[in-house]
């Protein structure tokens, strides 16, 4: 099935009333806001953001440490940019899929996978042990063909998986359809190593755990210079200033307070609405009892999911790259594309055609050529930074912070020795040229979906340099 490439009237009159805020942020349960920092401190650890990496590194720090002094330092509100504004999968992979993991790390993929996995599982234990309320469950992701060459693009997958240990199933397009009802579907994936979550809930659940540990946690007060200090390195906000011996960077497509990060994170902007609840009939007709995540098959993808009350989260297709834009952006909002999206969920579910769209937003994601994070350090080893999840970190995040921590303190650790630990991706190209090899990869994808999954020259090109545009 080609999704519609704009969107018709109906598309549109199904947002009439539509909220322009993500969904999980409109929450009533969402805390106050922690006080501004106001004074100068010192502290054993600095953490520099607020979502979803920076918090598993404060709770993981006081957790490996309980004596440790950690100090979290948030420019906005705990989660309100990429870690608030997601579909809440929960991958159990840590390379931004099976694939990307096979293709770039083939010797060392079955201790990824099998980090991944612990991770997940630690991650489970966590929202348990804390007893943090943001809607988790383990469904598991349908990866879905909506074209026939899609198809035997997916069994291909299947089998590169099981060749390397990797618990995958393949279903025909009966079974697909049987457990969701969409008659687009040709076949599908399912991978039962995935999770979905509320992730709003999810990073205040940690912050809350984090504080009861004792991590200072301080919102509004964003970090203007990192600097040498006499004890360490010194953050400076507007209006205090902390020096620690070790400071972690986790600042996603933020402007980084390092310049060496601008060369490999570009900020990628992703599209999402929210469906009303679903009525009973229309539920019972998409069937869907299994509640899986799903995400289709295009170069060009859509992910999307149930929430609790029933709604259908979709998001994804188009990732907007513009010079200079950055979290807060105009590019958070964008009327065609967002009725775009929601053509596409009616080219899906024409049960839901008469479903209202209540909510829309969109969020920056911070992308890398490899798709996957990366590690840095700066200071003589002072401060580590984790960037590039490249839209799959809420899961991954835990892996990256875990693996700052082992860095920062000097650690040899299992993860520190992966290659994917100790390499960068390659750069982006600078502007002027960056925006325009952005827009004719964007181009070149959208022209292969057309055409059964061709790619060009150019696209060819990428594949054998090891270069990549996602979302």
């Amino acid at each position: 099935m080609a999704f519609a490439p704009s969107p018709g009237e109906h598309a549109y009159a199904a947002l009439r009333d539509v909220r322009h805020e993500p969904l999980w942020l409109a929450d009533a349960a969402r805390p106050a806001p922690r006080p501004v920092l106001t004074e100068s401190l010192s502290a054993d650890l600095v953490v520099v953001g607020g979502g979803l990496t920076g918090l598993w590194t404060a709770l993981r720090a006081k957790e490996r440490d309980p004596g440790a002094d950690v100090v979290l330092l948030e420019g906005d509100r705990i989660g309100n940019a990429a870690s608030g504004r997601n579909g809440g999968f929960v991958a159990s992979s840590i390379t931004h899929g099976y694939g990307n993991g096979i293709a770039r790390w083939p010797d060392q993929f079955g201790e990824l996978y099998r980090l991944g996995l612990a991770n997940l599982a630690d991650i489970e234990k966590t929202l348990q042990g804390y007893g943090i309320d943001c809607s988790y469950e383990r469904p598991g992701d349908l990866w879905v063909a909506t074209e026939d060459y899609q198809v035997e693009n997916l069994r291909a997958e299947v089998a590169e998986g099981d060749a390397h240990g990797v618990d995958l199933d393949f279903l025909d397009g009966e079974r697909t359809r049987a457990l969701v009802g969409s008659p687009s579907y040709r076949g599908a994936v399912r991978d039962p190593h995935v999770g979905l979550v509320d992730p709003a809930r999810l990073c205040w659940g940690l912050a809350r755990a984090a504080a009861g540990l004792g991590v200072r946690i301080f919102e509004y007060s964003p970090v203007q210079e990192l600097a040498r200090a006499a004890a360490g390195v010194r953050a400076r906000t507007y209006s205090g200033a902390v020096t620690a011996r070790r400071v972690a960077l986790a600042t996603a497509a933020h402007a980084p307070l390092l310049r060496r990060i601008s060369a490999y994170v570009i900020p990628v902007f992703d599209h999402v609405v929210a469906t009303a609840p679903l009525p009973a009939d229309v539920r019972s007709a998409i069937g869907w009892s299994g509640r899986e995540g799903i995400s289709d098959s295009g170069n060009q993808f859509h992910y999307y999911r149930l929430t609790p009350d029933d709604r259908i989260v979709w998001g994804g297709y188009d990732a907007v790259y513009e010079k200079g834009e950055r979290p807060g952006s105009r590019l958070e909002r964008d009327d065609f594309l967002t009725a775009r999206l929601v053509q596409h969920l009616h080219d899906t579910f024409p049960q839901a055609a008469d479903v209202p769209i209540e909510f829309a937003w969109a969020g920056a994601i911070d992308t890398c050529s490899r798709f996957s994070a990366f590690w840095g350090s700066a200071f003589g080893g002072q401060l580590v930074y984790c960037v590039g999840f490249t839209g799959l970190g809420v899961g991954a995040s835990r892996f990256g912070a875990d693996t700052m921590l082992d860095l920062l303190w000097g650690l040899d650790t299992e993860r520190t020795r992966l290659r994917m630990v100790r390499s960068k991706p390659l750069p982006f190209p600078p502007e002027p040229v960056r925006q325009v090899v952005i827009d004719v990869t964007r181009r070149s994808l959208a022209d292969a979906d057309a055409a059964d999954g061709r790619r060009n020259l150019w696209l060819k090109t990428l594949d054998r340099m090891g270069l990549g545009f996602d979302s």
